[in-house]
């Protein structure tokens, strides 16, 4: 496929989806808003699961744990774009699973249709680097109104701005050089673009959270290498009433912060009831109806939080993992289906 043709297909998809959802049940079939949208890490698939009977409606990932046309390895991020998906093939290092001792890459950033075909991906199955379409350990993938892709290319120390025929137009830290110095990150997780075209980084290894403008000046921050207010940043969203949803995952919380550094709300996952020591929470997204929906990674669950912090649903078995009914192996990431509140709307539509 060319990218004249590429770019035309994936803008149809975003004008027709709205028409095909439309004559769908609700819940039962791919696409359907409300549905969510689950990166099941170490079962290496992503699934769209019912939200209520349970059940997956769609799943790309063959559960290999070799990077090829129908896997995807370690999967961290993903999210809908029009009916196309794009998902992030992290791979799994060495030693964080006994399915790779030695670690089995994959390195690629996909889009997907819905029969699980990969119609357009940046980086080379299995290969680590930083040269031309290569990446090493992409945690984060953001489509961008303008058809580009933006990648938190962790190992590599950045962030990048592609375009669908494979050429980086912007870049966000050194390649390679990790710091806190001016262009500089270090084990970068997340990277969404604001209203205000600003990137809002999750600047993981440097335990914070940066705002920074297109000319790579840092306008707002919250945290830093030394400071003790969040310990391994996961995930940062801009929500509408212009605070910040951070997922403190070395801390095992989820916080909301305003411009001026208050801490408004605070939940810690590995407080409930039968949760894992240190469960690692790594993403928490806000939806349209004001509920956080969280991915408690090695608590083995999504669950959505209501404003007085009750858990209204949940996928999988809180600290049991599986790939059988309602059972999840490290979910990274959930979106539901039509909802981008708090963060980059695929197609210049604000929620």
């Amino acid at each position: 496929m060319t990218f004249s043709q590429l770019k035309q297909w994936v803008g149809v998809a975003s004008l027709c989806a709205a028409s095909a959802l439309s004559a769908q049940a609700q819940g039962n079939h791919f696409n359907t808003p409300g549905n969510v949208l689950i990166s099941d890490q170490y079962n290496n698939r992503l699934i769209e699961v019912n939200p209520n009977n349970h059940k997956i409606v769609w799943q790309f990932g063959n559960q290999s744990w070799v990077a090829g046309p129908h896997s995807v390895v370690g999967v961290n991020d993903a999210q809908r774009v029009g009916f196309l998906t794009l998902v992030a093939g992290t791979g799994v290092p060495a030693g964080a699973e006994p399915n790779c001792p030695n670690g089995c890459p994959d390195n690629r950033v996909m889009l997907v249709d819905p029969a699980g075909q990969i119609i357009w991906k940046y980086g080379e199955p299995g290969v680590s680097g930083s040269g031309p379409n290569q990446l090493n350990t992409p945690v984060q993938n953001t489509w961008l109104p303008s058809f580009h892709v933006l990648i938190t290319d962790q190992a590599n120390a950045r962030v990048i701005e592609v375009t669908l025929n494979n050429k980086i137009v912007w870049q966000y830290g050194q390649t390679g050089v990790t710091g806190d110095g001016k262009d500089q990150l270090n084990n970068p997780n997340s990277a969404e673009l604001l209203a205000n075209g600003h990137i809002l980084i999750a600047d993981e290894g440097n335990n914070r959270v940066i705002e920074v403008t297109r000319g790579k000046q840092i306008v707002w921050s919250y945290g830093c290498a030394n400071c003790s207010e969040l310990n391994a940043a996961a995930f940062a969203s801009r929500l509408p009433d212009g605070t910040t949803l951070i997922t403190d995952g070395g801390n095992n919380r989820i916080v909301d912060v305003d411009l001026n550094g208050n801490v408004l709300w605070t939940y810690y996952t590995n407080m409930r009831e039968g949760s894992v020591t240190n469960p690692a929470p790594s993403r928490a997204v806000q939806l349209k109806n004001g509920n956080i929906l969280i991915s408690d990674q090695y608590n083995m669950q999504v669950i959505e939080l209501d404003s007085k912090q009750n858990i209204v649903w949940s996928q999988g078995e809180i600290g049991v993992a599986g790939n059988g009914f309602d059972m999840l192996n490290g979910p990274y990431d959930a979106k539901v289906i039509g909802d981008y509140t708090g963060l980059t709307p695929p197609f210049g539509f604000r929620h």
